[in-house]
């Protein structure tokens, strides 16, 4: 065990046995101490994936700290306003972020601010930071936690914090229990992680496999062909994708997606965003019956899941609630039977607040529970179907239109890299559909494209649900987790407020 690899860099094979994680992670903790900080004092981390994001988390998890896994694309005000907001009292980063880092923490003191694999003027080196620390475990180990900051659009991002947990240093909590008997997590398994290691399933997932004693394979950064080659170089066991890396894989060319051996690959896991049913059919006839979905969110408050089979029999579904009661509320807050679409809420699940923001909590909760803010319905026999997010809903002549549906139709045109739907300003309707696309060539944006588009979408929706008009961008604004940043796009083609 000690010899198992714990960490192994996917491009550049760079690895951490579990001796080497345990040790280095012990001297973070020592650090830590050094520099006075106690259980539920907060650290953040402004990182790439590396092999030592994962050492860093671990030492603040067993110094019994709240660690802030912060996104490598802030600006130096967005990094400024999370390390204040959140308290944290030192800063791990990487020198290729010196320019957002070094003025966002210019009020930590010296000793505190942490350069990660290189040079920062005004941070001490990491190596230099441990030296003088010990690999023998702190005498008061304790549990921590991560907090993690939504990626909203709009206003202030917001951090998720849960109580830190009691107990043994790296026993399972409840959600990650859960999830390690849904997909098998044990000794020995190799889990293949493609996202930013900040984002919140990633990161807690890497460390669930490491809570088994499994090895965590890390892609500096996703590439569709190169996932392909991980897989089959590592022969990798589990991993966790999103939808629109499901969409990249199925645009390779025929002889790139049967160039590697997926064999070894038994449980690959999706969530973060709604799957187009296509797109997952087409996965499932690949790559086979291994294919499991869960949606819940960083908050934490609800957790449905469902397996390939049970899929095929629900198409289109997130699964049943495994973690708090499904409430489908109408819009005065009546249940709805199934069938009905409505708010989606769960009640009973495991508590959180957002942290300094009393008003966001309480706006999210309600006798029937939290809401992530989506909309959809629950069939008769329990399972939940995704209509949209509740701040996407297009209102059209009085009709409410959900723009998900024609997103999932357009993504599967084999023009089209990327999509977005939503309402714009109408004089007669109040708002049109509009449908913004990244095509595969730019080069062939324009009148031609757009129409054949528009065939397209209303050859297979209903023409209340089609967009109007496409206009076209190299590139939509996404997250490197998949998330699209929709609200940017909309407000762009809305006056100011």
């Amino acid at each position: 065990m000690p010899d198992t690899p714990a960490v192994i860099m996917a491009g550049s094979g760079a690895s951490l046995s579990y001796a080497e994680l345990e040790a280095r992670s012990n001297r973070v903790a020592h650090l830590l101490r050094s520099l006075g900080l106690v259980r539920g004092d907060t650290v953040a981390l402004m990182l790439p994936n590396s092999l030592d994001f994962m050492a860093l988390v671990w030492g603040a998890q067993r110094a019994g700290l709240v660690f802030v896994a912060m996104s490598t694309k802030l600006t130096a005000d967005e990094a400024g306003y999370i390390l204040a907001d959140s308290g944290a009292r030192v800063l791990f980063a990487d020198p290729g972020l010196a320019a957002v880092a070094a003025p966002a923490a210019a009020h930590l003191p010296a000793e505190a601010r942490i350069a990660v694999g290189g040079d920062i003027p005004g941070f001490v080196p990491l190596d230099a930071a441990l030296a003088p620390h010990p690999v023998s475990r702190i005498a008061d180990e304790s549990p921590g936690r991560d907090m993690l900051y939504s990626s909203g659009t709009t206003g202030r991002p917001k951090g998720v914090r849960g109580p830190l947990p009691e107990g043994e240093l790296a026993a399972p909590d409840a959600l990650l229990g859960l999830v390690a008997h849904l997909y098998g997590f044990r000794p020995g398994m190799r889990y293949l992680s493609p996202a930013p290691l900040y984002h919140a399933a990633p990161l807690r997932y890497c460390m669930a496999v490491h809570r088994f004693g499994g090895t965590v394979i890390v892609m500096e950064r996703f590439e569709p062909e190169t996932y392909l080659e991980a897989v089959a170089r590592y022969q990798a066991t589990h991993s966790q994708l999103v939808p629109t890396v499901f969409v990249r894989l199925l645009k390779l060319p025929e002889a790139a997606r049967s160039a590697h051996d997926l064999s070894s690959l038994k449980v690959a896991i999706h969530a973060a965003a709604p799957c187009p049913v296509d797109v997952k059919h087409a996965m499932i006839n690949w790559w086979g019956p291994i294919i499991h979905e869960y949606y819940s969110a960083t908050e934490g408050a609800g957790f449905t899941a469902l397996d390939s089979v049970e899929w095929l029999a629900h198409p289109g579904s997130v699964g049943k609630s495994l973690l708090g009661e499904i409430r489908v509320l109408g819009d005065g807050d009546e249940p709805l039977p199934p069938g009905q679409t409505g708010r989606i809420y769960f009640h009973g699940g495991p508590g959180f607040s957002y942290h300094n923001d009393e008003a966001k909590t309480a706006s999210v909760r309600n006798d029937h529970g939290v809401t992530f803010g989506d909309i959809g319905h629950v069939d008769a026999d329990g399972y939940l179907y995704l209509t949209d997010r509740a701040a996407f809903m297009i209102i059209s002549g009085g009709v409410n239109v959900y723009p998900q549906e024609a997103e999932n139709v357009l993504t599967m045109h084999p023009e089209v890299a990327d999509v977005a739907v939503f309402g714009v300003p109408d004089a007669e309707m109040g708002e049109a559909v509009k449908a913004v696309v990244q095509p595969r060539d730019m080069a062939l944006a324009g009148p031609a494209l757009e129409a054949e588009l528009l065939a397209f979408v209303r050859s297979r929706l209903s023409h209340v649900k089609c967009p109007k008009s496409v206009d076209f961008l190299p590139e939509l604004p996404r997250h490197d987790t998949g998330k699209l940043y929709k609200r940017l796009l909309k407000d762009s083609y809305w006056p100011p407020k």
